[in-house]
């Protein structure tokens, strides 16, 4: 079902996503935690917080063009099924319908952290070092969520 999903530039449903988030959080010795790509929705975002009792203290968000996106995502050759143009422009059309939301919901609440990802990979990397050494010293520890 994932892969389907994948194939076509679906989102997974959310109940699978959370029992599966949920399932590697309590076999994990670990109370913090990166949480990559989630939540993708405004469902997403509610049964996280609502059934896995998760609010993120920040959000990190790569900010980066369309073109720049898509000239990534064609170029990285790894054989991946969802790279070719078709289902990267459905993906962009679902990041834009319900993924930008979640980001603003956040961004309203001020957990949003904002990294201008147009540039170089250790540029960005830098920059992705700096707001967790700024968490650390703020909070003494930090969750994280996309």
């Amino acid at each position: 079902m994932i892969e389907d999903c994948k194939k076509e530039g679906w989102l997974v449903p959310s109940d699978l996503v959370v029992k599966l988030l949920q399932q590697a959080m309590q076999r994990s010795q670990n109370k913090k935690f990166v949480i990559d790509g989630f939540p993708r929705n405004e469902e997403n975002r509610a049964a996280a917080e609502s059934i896995m009792k998760i609010e993120p203290d920040f959000v990190l968000f790569l900010d980066c063009s369309e073109e720049e996106m898509k000239r990534r995502l064609l170029n990285r050759n790894q054989g991946r099924v969802d790279d070719n143009i078709n289902t990267i422009q459905k993906r962009l059309k679902v990041y834009f319908e319900c993924t930008l939301p979640v980001i603003n919901y956040y961004s309203a609440k001020g957990n949003v952290r904002k990294i201008d990802a147009e540039r170089s990979p250790e540029e960005v990397f830098e920059a992705i070092k700096d707001v967790f050494f700024e968490l650390k010293e703020k909070h003494g520890e930090t969750r994280m969520t996309p």
